[in-house]
């Protein structure tokens, strides 16, 4: 392989450390998003069961609430 390349005349300590902490950053916000997301996810769950069946099912016609619905139902 060419370590040219790797080192770029140089450069390559600064753009492969800053390619590297970027990953790690965006990484560590999609792992935070999605834990919060699935901790939404559940409380909205345990809040549709307290509700009446006809509050249910006037929640269940909203697109957004059947697909939280729908995806917590696959787990």
């Amino acid at each position: 392989m060419n370590l040219k390349i790797l080192f770029m005349n140089g450069y390559g300590i600064y753009v492969w450390s800053s390619f590297i902490f970027t990953f790690v950053v965006c990484l560590y916000f999609y792992l935070k998003t999605k834990k919060t997301l699935k901790k939404l996810e559940k409380d909205f769950i345990k809040e549709t069961e307290t509700l009446s069946k006809i509050e249910l099912e006037n929640l269940k016609k909203q697109k957004v609430v059947r697909e939280i619905l729908v995806s917590h139902s696959k787990n």
